[in-house]
């Protein structure tokens, strides 16, 4: 029998639904592969009683092959909270044992423990209140891997939209697509569709800056100065691009049809659209890291912690689509 994958999941802010959806996937689903739940496991405990979810925690070991989880079973990695948890009670004395997780699973990934990592969702917010420096998951799994250039992308069904910048204040995002990050990041997701996702020739549409692409520089030079010479330079590199198109009549079925992926400017050019057509359903996943990382497409929604009133449809996506990707990757390795 082949053996079995592991892939990490991270439970995220405790106080959020993280834990909630976690166990509510156990309670119902068998995975093919093992889906380690890295967490406090008597802080799973409690909110699985505060559910009323029949769901056996079993200690996770490393070194050792263990019979697989059963539908109402979940291996736990335990890592314990630094302060009691309250659902929808926000502690920042919590925040150090958010970034753990996100450490040991990182770590695991890098050294074959484990295939890939899923994270649930943490709170931005209070971490930065505990005094660290935190813009979001993106950015810390780059520094942790040391990858120059992280690209963020999220696909529903067929549709992957990329995105040039990430979390980044409107303000600020002319000045940051530059010929350089628009070629770096253009690379990369060619380069992950590619290698991970196993297309052989991928076709990305490339959204403008501006409304209507600048309209030849009556509405914008950015077109003109930076997208169009690095798109066309890359298209000489071998690369399948189109564009820039405007942004509000590329995400239109004749020209989704003709596409693998967009790459969207800014978070807000892109993601609308893709949380409108798959909200709940749709996986954000980190492109340009050494490791394979998948994430739900929402946020701790700390009023439902604790309440079962949760779709835990997006987190599935994720943990699927994390397995298809490890095995994928085990079969080129």
């Amino acid at each position: 029998m082949n053996k079995r994958l592991r892939l990490a999941l991270t439970t995220g802010e405790p106080a959020g639904i993280g834990p909630d959806l976690t166990l509510m996937l156990a309670s119902q689903t068998y995975w093919a592969e093992d889906v380690i739940a890295l967490g406090d496991i008597e802080m799973l405990r409690a909110r699985a009683r505060l559910l009323n979810l029949a769901v056996r925690l079993r200690a996770y070991t490393p070194k050792q092959e263990q019979e697989p989880c059963q539908r109402g079973e979940l291996f736990v990695l335990h890592i314990p909270c630094a302060a009691p948890v309250t659902p929808g009670s926000l502690d920042s004395r919590n925040s150090a044992y958010v970034l753990e997780l996100l450490k040991r699973a990182t770590l695991g990934c890098q050294s074959g423990e484990f295939a890939a990592m899923i994270t649930a969702p943490l709170h931005k917010g209070i971490i930065n209140e505990s005094g660290v420096p935190f813009t979001g998951h993106t950015e810390y799994l780059a520094e942790l891997t040391n990858t120059a250039m992280p690209v963020m992308m999220l696909a529903a069904g067929n549709l992957r939209v990329a995105l040039a910048t990430t979390h980044l204040p409107l303000n600020k995002v002319s000045a940051a697509i530059t010929a350089p990050l628009l070629r770096s990041v253009l690379k990369i997701l060619d380069h992950d569709l590619r290698t991970k996702f196993g297309l052989k020739q991928p076709r990305i549409l490339v959204c403008g800056l501006n409304p209507h692409a600048g309209e030849g520089g009556y509405l914008g030079m950015e077109e003109i100065d930076v997208i169009i010479p690095t798109i066309r330079q890359l298209q000489q590199q071998g690369l399948h691009l189109t564009g820039p198109l405007p942004a509000d009549t590329l995400f239109t079925p004749r020209n989704l049809q003709q596409a693998d992926a967009v790459l969207a400017m800014y978070h807000d050019q892109g993601l609308p659209v893709l949380k409108y057509a798959g909200f709940g359903k749709a996986v954000n996943v980190t492109l340009g890291l050494p490791i394979i990382r998948t994430s739900v497409d929402h946020g701790t929604a700390i009023d439902l912690a604790g309440t079962g009133k949760v779709d835990s449809g997006s987190l599935q996506a994720a943990i699927q689509m994390g397995i298809g990707l490890g095995r994928s990757q085990k079969l080129a390795s």
